[in-house]
């Protein structure tokens, strides 16, 4: 497929490294195509000679859609701050070209990992269980699919119960070229008398019960990945154990004599908190640190706010194994309103009730809720909110300030759902078009000052 790109040249003393580059690139067979406003996943370079505010503030409206890189094509390179904001305004990378020269490699580097990243996104490996557009869910998803394609280091997956950990460790094996099988082993099912058995196998004869040789988790993962689900629940012993497994790569079975070498990609999970378990001494650090070579973290369905609906379709479509039928509105409202402490394994769980309470043919209608929950109306706001203005008010923010933070947030959240469309935007916030301009450039102008006083500032407070 044939590399894209568009670029931006921000100031004029950029101009000639920017026709150096173009050239550079037309020859790699990369076309330059025309920036496009709310184009999704784009790739744009930006070449620029200062790093200095007004490029700061263009920044974000440029990244908004697109992957971009930043070029500093200017005899005095910008500081490691000045580079930090730039990342900081949205841009994946910064490369420093002295005045006057170019190197189109690093660029189409970067340009080629981009597009396999992002035709694995579109993959039906990925979009075929992994379901979501949100941006917390695309953001992971992004992180994920690099991470397990051009890369075989261990990897750590964090986040709550029901969020989907397991499914992205079955993503990294998809799309890791395994030769080998994906072996899970679930720790808390671990008891200290079995464990060396069913981490490494064991001998014939080698405790009372063992009839036969057995392989353990460590030879069936061998040329695959090897996925323990909260290893957090691991205890200290077991902890010892498996460290010295891993650094090795070889193990012996329980009863033999003999190392084995093995050869795997390490995928962990846990709920837990795992810095704030070694702080304590529940979890050895060394331990932590040669398991935790890439970390993320899964984002909850309250942050997820997006893909509810679309899950609750995926859900139906499997449980009718065909087109499945509509949701009323009530139903959606019902979905969208009801909270979720076990994430995407409850919400499954939510839609899996209301299917089998449906008659069809025809929409699923309110009828199809379970009973005791067809008056439940959350309320708005919620105590999520409440903890945020309180935790606002506790550092003496005055009414105003909170009334604008809030106003904000709820400005940036509808412009990304929209698009960056302002038009629709300011019908659905009701308002018009001028007065939403006016308050984004405000906005702009106050963003970082804002971000520092309060916590209403962030999509988390809200």
């Amino acid at each position: 497929m044939m590399l894209k790109v568009w670029l931006e040249i921000v100031q004029q003393a950029a101009a000639g490294s920017g026709a150096l580059l173009m050239t550079a690139l037309k020859q790699a067979q990369v076309t330059i195509a025309r920036r496009h406003e709310g184009e999704e996943d784009a790739a744009g370079i930006v070449l620029f000679a200062e790093a200095d505010a007004k490029l700061l503030q263009a920044l974000p409206a440029l990244c908004c859609h697109a992957r971009v890189l930043a070029i500093a094509a200017c005899g005095q390179p910008p500081s490691c701050a000045q580079q930090r904001a730039l990342m900081a305004a949205g841009v994946l990378d910064v490369l420093l070209w002295p005045a006057g020269s170019v190197d189109a490699g690093p660029v189409l580097a970067r340009l080629q990992r981009w597009q396999a990243v992002a035709q694995l996104l579109a993959s039906s490996a990925v979009r075929r269980q992994l379901v979501g557009d949100s941006a917390a869910w695309s953001a992971l998803l992004h992180q994920v699919v690099e991470m397990a394609a051009f890369s075989q280091a261990s990897m750590l997956i964090m986040g709550e119960t029901g969020t989907g950990k397991d499914l992205l460790a079955q993503l990294v094996h998809r799309l890791g070229n395994c030769s080998g099988g994906f072996i899970v082993l679930d720790c808390t099912t671990l008891s200290p008398e079995l464990a060396g058995s069913e981490l490494f196998g064991h001998e014939r004869g080698a405790f009372t019960g063992a009839a036969a040789a057995r392989d353990g988790a460590f030879a069936l993962a061998d040329g695959g990945v090897l996925f323990l689900d909260e290893v957090g629940e691991l205890p200290l012993p077991l902890q010892a154990q498996l460290l010295r497994a891993i650094q090795e790569r070889k193990y012996k079975r329980v009863g033999g004599n003999t190392w084995q070498p093995t050869q795997f990609r390490l995928v962990c999970a846990t709920n837990r908190e795992l810095e704030d378990e070694v702080a304590r001494g529940a979890f050895r650090a060394d331990l932590y640190y040669r398991i935790a070579g890439w970390r993320c973290q899964t984002p909850p369905l309250r942050e997820r706010q997006d893909d509810i609906l679309p899950l609750a379709r995926h859900f139906l479509a499997e449980l009718a194994q065909q087109e499945p039928p509509p949701l009323d509105a009530a139903v959606r409202e019902y979905l969208l309103l009801r909270d979720y402490p076990g994430n995407v394994r409850e919400l499954r769980q939510t839609v899996t009730r209301i299917w089998h309470r449906h008659c069809g043919p025809g929409p699923i209608t309110i009828g199809a809720l379970p009973p005791e929950e067809r008056l439940l109306a959350p309320a708005w706001p919620d105590q999520h909110f409440e903890a945020a203005v309180r935790r606002a008010l506790a550092q003496g923010c005055k009414l105003s300030h909170i009334t604008r933070c809030a106003a904000d947030v709820a400005i940036r959240l509808v412009l990304a759902e929209e698009h960056g469309n302002n038009q629709r935007s300011a019908a659905r916030l009701g308002v018009t078009d001028r007065a939403l301009q006016i308050r984004r450039k405000a906005a702009a102008c106050t963003a970082q000052a804002a971000t520092a006083a309060t916590p209403l500032a962030t999509p988390a407070a809200l």
